[in-house]
């Protein structure tokens, strides 16, 4: 038999569904070190078992299947109904038996990878729409389904971290934060540095006079970014201090905070 393989030839693209599908693989491993008891436990999202993480990741694929299938037939196919029939979906699939449970995250996890595989090279600029309402080109699906299976395989909380994530995928997905920060104005003020990085990263408020600095390796600093804890990150302010006269105001100074202050709301 002869082997099928994805029919685009654009190396960027094929890069993007490497880094797509080991990252299904990685949260693959991460639950199949859960048991079935295990999946009843807490995981990272407030309020979500890691049954609902399992069955969001499961009907994200169908979700993004049905993107490609769009772009595939030009026949308007939508991720989802509506924003309640999504919530709906995630909060039945937390009921189903663990074995149906599995088989909802193998079985779609292999319908989205064979629908990328065979969507025609031409295809993949066709344009689709998100749930957010964006509409954006066939090929951001991939990157779509690259930071959820990354990023929610660390919130199954069985022993997965950011520093598991590619820093490819941990530099995309901190731009993509910042910058909607930036798009919504909740930086300002506030200037995040990436410290373990060649040549440096900066985002946030470049122009603030004095910013509340945030700075940490990439890991912790897009784990900051998303939510999700703020161990190795430390925040530091360079406002002037209090009770200075305003006509000899001395230079601004850093001074560590006590509390690394929440980041803004992304999603």
């Amino acid at each position: 038999m002869v082997a099928r393989h994805d029919q685009t030839t654009d190396p960027q693209l094929l890069e993007g569904l490497l880094q797509a599908r080991r990252g299904t693989a990685f949260f693959a491993r991460k639950l199949n070190e859960l048991s079935d008891a295990d999946l009843d436990g807490d995981s990272l999202l407030p309020g979500w078992t890691r049954r609902h993480v399992t069955a969001h990741i499961g009907y994200n694929a169908r979700a993004i299947a049905r993107l490609i299938e769009w772009a595939a037939t030009g026949v308007e196919t939508p991720m989802y109904a509506s924003t309640s029939v999504r919530d709906h979906e995630i909060n039945f699939g937390a009921t189903l038996p663990p074995i149906a449970l599995r088989h909802l995250f193998d079985h779609s996890a292999v319908h989205l990878n064979v629908e990328w595989r065979d969507l025609p090279a031409e295809a993949w600029h066709h344009k689709v729409k998100t749930a957010q309402g964006r509409i954006v080109p066939a090929e951001e699906t991939v990157w779509m389904r690259t930071r959820e299976v990354w990023v929610h395989a660390v919130d199954l909380d069985n022993g997965a971290t950011f520093t598991d994530i590619p820093a490819p995928v941990l530099s995309r997905l901190l731009a993509d934060i910042t910058s909607a920060w930036h798009t919504r104005g909740t930086d300002t003020g506030l200037l995040i540095k990436v410290t373990d990085q060649p040549g440096g990263m900066t985002f946030g408020d470049t122009t603030a006079e004095a910013p509340t600095v945030i700075s940490g390796p990439l890991a912790a600093i897009t784990q900051w970014a998303t939510g999700r804890g703020t161990h190795g990150v430390t925040a530091t302010s360079t406002a002037a201090p209090a009770g200075t006269g305003t006509d000899a105001a001395p230079p601004a100074s850093d001074a560590d905070l006590p509390e690394v202050p929440a980041a803004p709301k992304w999603i």
